[in-house]
């Protein structure tokens, strides 16, 4: 599969037809128009949120024996039915805010975890996106792959032959989006934090006869973005959270890194630093496995997102019309991520499975990839 690739024969054919029939049409430009590869699967409620009762106020009640069945009896019947009031209450949006500490942003919403969970669901799908991973539990919901079809160039094929061979068209870029919901710092909220990871298709030799998946670094401004569309299905009208997501926070330097003892020093208390470094997780491609904020720990593995994108192994074009990946396992690797409170705020250190710390090449290696999204 080349990026932006055309499929010439069954394109020309097409065409042909498209050009007697067809005249331009110009579309608005759109920066972000996601499209997952496969359809939605069903709605399904979390295993420990309630699912919601049926809505009777949709359900046609039934005509008294007694009475004719005309419209007046059915009238009666239907302002006798309870009204349910809505199960799904947004927050106001005063209620909603964003915070910053250095390109890492995070949304503080009034509200429970298990009941913000539907809506963000809900606006994953909006988006075009299908929830590949649902951990109600640990708070985390992860997207699959995606492309942003506003990447691909509007032109006279494309507007002419979009719609019937849409499947043709492809970006040579993928992204996906993790979000973890915590409970808030202050009583009553959550916060909300959307990481990033991308990948990209580039070809493998000079004939750009194959192409290979390979990471990209995450996009701190796509994550802003997609926070930002999250306030508005919160509530929060477009004005307001464009400024609120410019006037957020300080870019300040917040850490510092010493290889040699194998200490990333953070300039926060240890809340803040917990949050920040499970975003950095996120970020760099860790899954979180577990965790114990008591202690300080992140149980973490790391996977290969190459394997992890599925589509490393495809090839032509109608290998669009299905996504499939290689069956090798991707090798994982188990670690654990201390974070501690200090003197001058916070410490990070990478502990291997039975808790002693490390200081390999490997642990430095994890320490500067949190380093450089902590920074």
């Amino acid at each position: 599969m080349q990026p932006l690739r055309i499929a010439c024969v069954l394109g020309c054919a097409v065409a042909t037809l498209a050009l007697v029939s067809c005249g331009t049409i110009e579309l608005p430009s759109k920066k972000i128009d996601y499209k997952s590869a496969g359809k939605l699967p069903p709605l399904e409620v979390p295993p420990d949120l309630t699912r919601p009762s049926p809505d009777d106020r949709f359900a046609v009640p039934d005509v008294n024996p007694k009475s004719g069945a005309t419209y007046s009896a059915y009238s009666r019947d239907r302002s006798a039915q309870p009204q349910t009031a809505s199960s799904s209450v947004l927050p106001q949006s005063g209620e909603v805010r964003i915070e910053r500490a250095g390109t890492q942003r995070w949304l503080v919403v009034k509200g429970e975890p298990a009941a913000l969970w539907p809506v963000v669901k809900d606006f994953w799908q909006e988006t075009g996106f299908i929830v590949n991973l649902e951990l109600a539990e640990a708070g985390i919901m992860e997207t699959d792959w995606a492309e942003n079809r506003a990447r691909i160039p509007d032109g006279f094929i494309r507007n002419t032959l979009g719609k019937l061979l849409d499947t043709v068209y492809s970006t040579s870029e993928r992204d996906k989006f993790r979000t973890r919901l915590e409970r808030g710092s202050e009583p009553g909220t959550t916060e909300i934090y959307i990481s990033h990871r991308g990948m990209e298709e580039v070809f493998t030799s000079m004939a750009q006869e194959q192409t290979k998946w390979q990471p990209r670094p995450p996009n701190p401004e796509l994550e802003a973005e997609m926070l930002r569309r999250l306030m508005v299905r919160f509530g929060v009208q477009e004005e307001r959270a464009k400024t609120q997501l410019t006037a957020s926070g300080s870019t300040a330097p917040r850490a510092t890194l010493s290889r040699g003892q194998g200490t990333l020093s953070l300039n926060e208390q240890f809340d803040r630093a917990w949050r920040r470094v499970g975003l950095a997780l996120d970020r760099v491609g860790f899954t979180v496995e577990d965790r114990d904020r008591s202690k300080g720990l992140y149980y973490v593995r790391y996977i290969d997102p190459e394997i992890d994108n599925k589509t490393a192994d495809n090839k032509g074009w109608l290998s669009k019309l299905k996504f499939w990946g290689s069956s090798d396992k991707p090798k994982k690797e188990q670690y654990r991520i201390l974070v501690k409170g200090a003197e001058s705020g916070a410490e990070v250190n990478v502990l291997n499975k039975d808790g002693a710390q490390e200081k390999s090449e490997t642990a430095n290696r994890i320490l500067t990839l949190l380093y450089e999204q902590l920074k």
